[in-house]
């Protein structure tokens, strides 16, 4: 591995890392359709200022976030943060590439994030609207053709979605979730599936 592709990795790796907590999820998902202070994350997810202000500097550190602008407030600087979430999918840690062996053993910096995102969406389906929405989960053999138009509908909608993200409480809009998942899978067993 060159000096170049390491570091790129090391990158991928913390910005992971950085990730891999839900509440951080949560304040990607806030920072996409608005540009916030930390008081104004602080008090849109009901947290203190100093804990809302350590999680975005963890953020902004791993590259997540950019400072979108800054004001002066009661003679201090306020700095607003904003998720370019298309820059992420370029240069934001896919799971799968977190996976390989590092110095955490393989798979663990994955494992953090998709655990991170399963407790998220526990958090989520408690505040759900009953019967608003549709729920899917599968394992199953399909053809290439059909992994493919149905990994590009996925990614369609995301992309939808995260573009029409509009600021907390904006009138005519609704609170919403997306969260999905879809990869190929190895032929063999899992341990667990075995029993």
């Amino acid at each position: 591995m060159s000096e170049h592709q390491d570091q790129a990795q090391r990158h991928r790796t913390s910005a992971l890392r950085a990730v891999a907590h839900p509440l951080r999820l949560r304040m990607l998902s806030l920072l996409t359709g608005a540009e916030l202070s930390a008081a104004e994350v602080a008090r849109e997810l009901d947290i203190t200022h100093a804990n809302a202000s350590y999680h975005l500097r963890v953020l902004l550190d791993a590259g997540e976030l950019s400072i979108a602008s800054e004001e002066k407030i009661r003679g201090g600087q306020a700095k607003r943060y904003r998720h370019d979430w298309r820059r992420g999918l370029e240069s934001s840690p896919r799971p799968e590439e977190a996976d390989g062996q590092d110095q955490q053993g393989p798979g663990q910096h994955g494992s953090s994030y998709i655990k991170a995102t399963a407790d998220e969406l526990v958090r989520r389906y408690a505040e759900q609207i009953p019967r608003s929405g549709n729920l899917s989960d599968a394992e199953l053999w399909v053809d290439a053709e059909t992994y493919s138009r149905a990994r590009a509908l996925i990614e369609e909608a995301s992309i939808l979605l995260h573009d029409r993200a509009q600021p907390p409480r904006t009138p005519g809009t609704h609170r919403m979730n997306l969260t999905a998942a879809i990869f190929t899978m190895t032929e063999g067993h899992t341990q667990q599936g075995r029993q």
